[in-house]
């Protein structure tokens, strides 16, 4: 079985997915770190020179790799749930567990990082309320559990996926 971890940027996926494949003595694998390795460039340069379409027929790709994957913990894209075939596949190799924030906390998190391409506009904060309005509803009719972010650390939302693996 893997573990699949979806969620708007700066939800915590990474941090969360490290910890909880070390504590689980599963893999870790970060599906934006395969496109990079595999496109040797970055996401932001890829968004740029070649558009968001490109990169999410990339993710597709990705997915489509993972089918004989087992005891990973899997961290995916922001975007990675909006198209349906990924959600179908994703599926096939595991739950998917919702790492959620709110906008202001997101805000919060990443206000400093400069390599968001979403996040190049003149109000990131104004951005990140409209794409995560669109989302949030993809994201929660597709999470078979849901974690909240907002004040919980990395050790807390990693105890609270445990203990829901625990009474699956």
């Amino acid at each position: 079985m893997n573990i699949i971890l979806i969620g708007f940027m700066g939800s915590g996926k990474s941090a969360v997915g490290h910890q909880l494949a070390r504590e689980l003595g599963m893999d870790y694998l970060d599906t934006d770190e395969v496109i990079e390795r595999t496109e040797k460039t970055s996401i932001s340069r890829l968004f740029a020179e070649k558009g968001e379409p490109y990169f999410r027929d990339l993710e597709t790709e990705v997915v489509r790799t993972l089918e004989d994957y087992d005891n990973f913990v899997i961290s995916t894209g922001g975007g990675m749930v909006l198209r349906g075939e990924n959600v179908r596949l994703l599926k096939e190799i595991g739950p998917l567990v919702l790492l959620w924030a709110d906008a202001g906390v997101i805000h919060e998190r990443v206000r400093k990082q400069t390599h968001r391409p979403l996040l190049k506009v003149k109000d990131p904060r104004a951005e990140i309320s409209k794409i995560l309005g669109k989302r949030a509803p993809v994201y929660k009719k597709v999470a078979d559990h849901v974690v909240n972010t907002d004040k919980l650390d990395v050790d807390g939302c990693v105890k609270e996926i445990k203990e829901w693996l625990r009474s699956r």
